[in-house]
């Protein structure tokens, strides 16, 4: 029997894809096509670099502690290192917001790019996200979407770009909810492997639980690569690729997909019950 937080604190939306955070700002980025969405500016890259000093000195530190963070399967990196030097794409639910930080620290000396909803960048933690790599995937331009894309071809040519399949972030959340095809879709159209990772609980000692009133410790989980099925169709490889990545992020987080209370692809899915998952 895995460890289930289960608790009432968050307000899960209706949609398993739905945001419940506010964002108390908005500054106004305007996401076109003219926007740097992997922005490879001599200051941005001196940034990046500056917090990476930072998060390697004091940011991971603080975070293995405060997560009781405990990371699995790292020989996976270096089983396939070279597989991985040639682009990647990971993806793992969203259950913590520091969760992107336990992945930075996890998949060491990869540095990872992430796709981020673009409101967080127009929101109070935005520079902070575009610091750590985030890369706002715009919604409401085309123009936008193509120069998204072509920055995201860009970036694969053996960089690695982290995606929320989920859709969105779900604090102590331990069933996997569906997810989206934005991954699938990048590995089949770039000739990607996605990587699988996954959080699990652990359940905290009585001074964790009584004085500090901490929910759960995380363990990540580092799979191997998938990667797309040449042998089918081309209409069916994203789908199969799909249901592959989620049932791999299941397993890693110690679930049996079948037992599993949500189907792997979203379709405007909701919330439901469960009973026990194993």
């Amino acid at each position: 029997m895995i460890y289930d937080p289960r608790t009432d604190k968050f307000p899960y939306p209706e949609d398993t894809a739905g945001h419940y955070i506010t964002i108390r700002k908005d500054d106004g980025t305007v996401f076109d096509s003219d926007y740097p969405y992997v922005d490879d500016s001599r200051g941005a890259r001196f940034i990046r670099m500056a917090t990476r000093i930072l998060l390697n000195v004091i940011v991971f530190p603080v975070a293995r502690i405060r997560l009781g963070l405990r990371i699995k399967g790292r020989e996976n990196l270096k089983k396939h290192r070279e597989t991985l030097k040639g682009g990647v794409i990971s993806c793992a639910n969203h259950v913590h917001f520091w969760d992107y930080i336990a992945i930075m620290r996890g998949v060491r000396p990869f540095r990872p790019f992430v796709a981020v909803w673009d409101r967080n960048i127009r929101g109070e933690n935005g520079k902070m996200m575009r610091a750590v790599g985030g890369i706002p995937v715009p919604s409401e331009d085309i123009h936008a979407t193509a120069s998204f894309m072509k920055s995201v071809k860009g970036l694969l040519d053996g960089g690695w770009l982290h995606i929320y399949s989920e859709g969105s972030m779900w604090e102590y959340y331990c069933p996997i909810r569906p997810f989206k095809d934005g991954a699938a879709y990048l590995a089949c159209k770039y000739g990607k492997p996605i990587l699988p990772l996954a959080f699990s609980y652990r359940e905290p000692g009585w001074v964790r639980k009584k004085i500090f009133h901490q929910i759960a410790l995380f363990t990540l989980h580092i799979g191997e690569p998938l990667f797309v099925n040449e042998e089918l169709p081309r209409c069916e490889r994203q789908k199969d690729l799909l249901i592959r990545s989620h049932e791999a992020v299941c397993r890693l987080s110690g679930i049996d997909p079948a037992k599993n209370p949500y189907p792997p692809v979203y379709d405007r899915s909701v919330k439901t019950e469960y009973e026990t998952l194993e």
